[in-house]
């Protein structure tokens, strides 16, 4: 038996390396990979199925949330890469949210991405997700409708 309760992740990468326009021409389905460090590679296992992930844009130009990615497919060995998930994109966001606004933002003051920003994967609490949703209009898929109704922003069920 899984756990019954969705979780919430913030994944990082370089838009050079892996953007979203690749990873929604990919079939928007990936394995994520590559992640060297212990503690991320621990939240990387702790995914389970239908778990969200926002999908970041790191790097010197864009420091931003640009889309939504689901887990549909559990921690696994991966040859030399060591272990991965596979996730599939959900939506883009209707407004990306750019890191200075988030760090900006009294109610975020505690986001893990602020105290350890060299993590590649971090937790998202609720309420930090719920704001940050809030923040770009929520996501393509979230089930708001336009952007104009996207005032709520509790995810609707996979």
């Amino acid at each position: 038996m899984g756990k019954e309760r969705k979780m919430y992740y913030l994944l990082k990468t370089e838009a050079s390396e892996w953007s979203w326009e690749d990873q929604a021409a990919n079939g928007g389905i990936t394995n994520w990979d590559g992640v060297k460090n212990r503690q991320a590679q621990n939240y990387l296992k702790s995914m389970s199925l239908h778990d969200l992930c926002f999908f970041y844009h790191s790097g010197n130009k864009a420091r931003r949330i640009v889309g939504v990615v689901t887990v549909v497919r559990q921690w696994y060995q991966d040859g030399d890469a060591g272990g991965a998930v596979d996730v599939k994109a959900v939506g883009e966001m209707r407004r990306a949210v750019d890191l200075k606004e988030m760090k900006g933002d009294p109610d975020m003051k505690d986001f893990i991405l602020f105290r350890q920003p060299r993590l590649s994967v971090v937790p998202v609490s609720d309420n930090i997700w719920n704001k940050i949703c809030e923040l770009g209009g929520g996501y393509e898929g979230d089930g708001n409708g336009d952007a104009d109704a996207a005032t709520t922003s509790t995810p609707s069920p996979i």
